[in-house]
């Protein structure tokens, strides 16, 4: 016998998990940019991967990163204000991924 309410209310929650936490991370990374913050990750290299950027491009990213972040209009209070949001935004996308990690492991035991 298959139990459907208890299938709907993890499949409810398995949604509800999923929009917060990239939710959250999403709006982090908008207050991080928004901060003058510009995140800048140098690609990994993959044997086969299809397109590996060239050492050229990347200085030209991360060029281009902090020109935005220079016309940045925001003043400094709200620049530290954007960056107190995106870590706060950070921590508890951790923390809602920490809480789904503990409702899952007890039901393991149990």
């Amino acid at each position: 016998m298959i139990d459907w309410m208890g299938f709907v209310v993890v499949l409810f929650a398995a949604l509800v998990g999923a929009v917060v936490v990239v939710g959250l991370y999403s709006f982090g990374l908008k207050m991080l940019v928004r901060a003058g913050r510009v995140p800048v990750v140098t690609p990994a290299t993959f044997t086969d991967a299809i397109t590996v950027l060239t050492p050229a491009e990347i200085k030209s990213a991360a060029k281009k990163a902090a020109k935005a972040a220079r016309k940045n209009p925001l003043s400094p209070a709200q620049k530290r204000i954007a960056l107190i949001a995106a870590y706060s935004s950070f921590t508890l996308c951790g923390a809602a991924v920490l809480f789904g990690i503990y409702l899952i492991v007890p039901a393991l035991h149990g």
